[in-house]
């Protein structure tokens, strides 16, 4: 049963949030606005097709990636404030448990992640989408194209196929092959000196093209000055896109990587951790919002600026233990469920002992 006490700290709890959010994304813009000016004066954009066509995707990405930081400054702040008042000494010797105190902290956590989840999962990559799109178009047009880049794949169960210098600018490649594998025995062998992509026939045209067809018995080379080949691959999913795992919903993304596990596609840690973390980071909240009424709620002679510098060191070592979790990941051998959820666990640990010896 929610009381009195319960609607006035998540009040408080709301309305501290709220302003921390606006102040924050106020300031972020204001930033990402004198960092890209330049830009914004050679896209020549006017003011309200910048904010359309980028500020609407990019202030959405900020939530989202300050989210938890917001939750933090905000229980740390009010609390601060209610225990420097001697709020919850009154409160605690009315007879309310600490416990119960806590409720409404816990409640108020649970409200947020369950924001920040389905957001993570369905809204923000639209906006993210958004974001990129603009970024690549009009801050990122400037910056070579992925030339000089090899590509191996398995198109299916028994195909795999190689190419070098890929261009994305002309949807290109030299050095071609593909293969045909049954029982650990190459069956079939194409190669051609040059790949490149048809848009009238909306498919792939080999030039130079050297086939070899080959069973127990003998081989059957074939030779063609070109041919066209389904690879079962479109131009763009050869493009290395650097926006990618934020743009994709979670079913859209999961659907991504199980479709390039199965072509034995690698460099996929970055977007497994991304997704595990999405459901990581709204647990993050709540864990930081305990951690932030257990610190808070004590009075001390500092206040709320010592509140707010302790706050500030747990946040710090936070996403510093994050940052090194996924570059173990992404660089290393580390799994991403456990890069996603190691911060999690060791900081749970962390609002436990701290939990034990807040004043009660």
């Amino acid at each position: 049963m929610i009381t009195k006490l319960d609607w006035y700290i998540l009040g408080k709890f709301l309305a501290t949030f709220f302003f921390c959010m606006l102040i924050m994304t106020t300031l972020a813009v204001a930033i990402d606005i004198s960092e890209k000016t330049d830009d914004f004066v050679k896209s020549g954009l006017s003011s309200k097709q910048i904010f359309w066509n980028d500020y609407i995707g990019f202030i959405p990405f900020i939530w989202g990636m300050l989210f938890p930081l917001f939750v933090f400054i905000a229980v740390i702040y009010f609390t601060s404030k209610m225990a420097l008042k001697s709020e919850v000494i009154a409160i605690l010797a009315s007879g309310t448990t600490y416990n119960r105190w806590l409720q409404p902290y816990v409640i108020g956590g649970l409200f947020f992640a369950a924001i920040l989840f389905f957001s993570a999962r369905y809204m923000l990559p639209k906006a993210n989408a958004i974001r990129s799109r603009f970024q690549s178009t009009y801050i990122d047009y400037n910056a070579p194209s992925n030339t000089n880049m090899g590509v191996y794949r398995r198109i299916d169960s028994v195909t795999y196929i190689g190419m070098k210098n890929y261009d994305t600018a002309t949807k290109s490649a030299s050095g071609f092959f593909m293969e045909r594998v049954r029982n650990n025995k190459v069956f079939y062998n194409l190669r051609a000196q040059r790949l490149q992509w048809d848009t009238a026939k909306k498919n792939w045209k080999l030039i130079s093209v050297l086939r070899r067809d080959i069973d127990s018995m003998h081989e059957t080379i074939t030779e063609q000055p070109e041919m066209y080949i389904d690879l079962k691959l479109k131009p763009n999913e050869l493009q290395k896109d650097i926006y990618l795992k934020d743009n994709l919903t979670t079913p859209e993304l999961a659907a991504y990587i199980h479709t390039e596990e199965m072509r034995a596609a690698e460099g996929l840690n970055p977007l497994k951790v991304e997704i595990y973390r999405r459901t990581a980071t709204p647990f993050t909240v709540l864990l930081l919002t305990i951690i932030g009424a257990v610190i808070a709620g004590r009075k001390t002679r500092g206040g709320s600026g010592l509140h707010m510098a302790i706050g500030i060191v747990i946040a710090a070592i936070f996403i510093v233990s994050d940052r090194f979790s996924t570059t173990f990941s992404v660089k290393g051998n580390l799994p991403p469920l456990l890069a996603a959820w190691i911060p999690n666990v060791v900081f749970s640990f962390v609002a436990l002992y701290l939990y034990k010896k807040a004043p009660k």
